[in-house]
């Protein structure tokens, strides 16, 4: 069952996050923990029945009308036994609005099984150019896509999108918003 993660567990969300991502792909630990002062902000957890430590989460930034999964990542583990499939689907059955997330170039063998776990799930690629600017101090801008549920979408939506996220997810200036 998906839960909503409680400040006193983001070291063990945070744990994961840490070995699941590169550097660039995430913020310092401050940085990540101060995102709960943001009501948009929120992250789903999956907890292990037996041990009760948390085995999976799903962050998420709700918008009026677009939900942004930012990260998504299922503990090592536990990885490839149906818990980030059933965690997706959970969070999709309580959202009723454009839903999208970033992936990586489908480039590695890695970034395509990622891909096809998002399209098995329910998600449409989108080949627009997008780069995610730097998420925090000391991290580097990445070229990703944009990957929306249940349908693809046209290049005004996709500028919608990726303006939305470059202003309120990576605080990114009008002036800096030419990538």
């Amino acid at each position: 069952m998906t839960e909503l993660l409680k400040i006193q567990d983001f070291d063990q969300m945070y744990a994961i996050m840490e070995a699941s991502f590169p550097d660039d792909e995430y913020r310092g630990y401050e940085g990540q923990r101060q995102l709960f002062e943001n009501p948009e902000y929120k992250v789903f957890i999956h907890r292990n029945e037996e041990t009760k430590e948390i085995d999976g989460f799903l962050s998420a930034w709700e918008f009026d009308d677009i939900l942004f999964f930012e990260h998504f990542a299922v503990s090592s583990k536990v990885r490839n036994g149906g818990i980030g499939g059933r965690m997706l689907r959970e969070v999709l059955a309580k959202v009723n609005k454009m839903t999208c997330l970033e992936v990586e170039l489908p480039e590695g063998e890695l970034a395509k099984r990622r891909i096809s776990f998002y399209e098995r799930n329910g998600f449409c690629y989108n080949s627009y150019p997008y780069t995610q600017p730097s998420i925090a101090p000391g991290r580097n801008p990445i070229p990703l896509r944009i990957m929306t549920y249940q349908r693809t979408i046209t290049e005004t939506e996709y500028e919608k999108i990726k303006n939305l996220l470059y202003r309120r997810v990576y605080h990114v200036s009008e002036q800096q918003m030419k990538y």
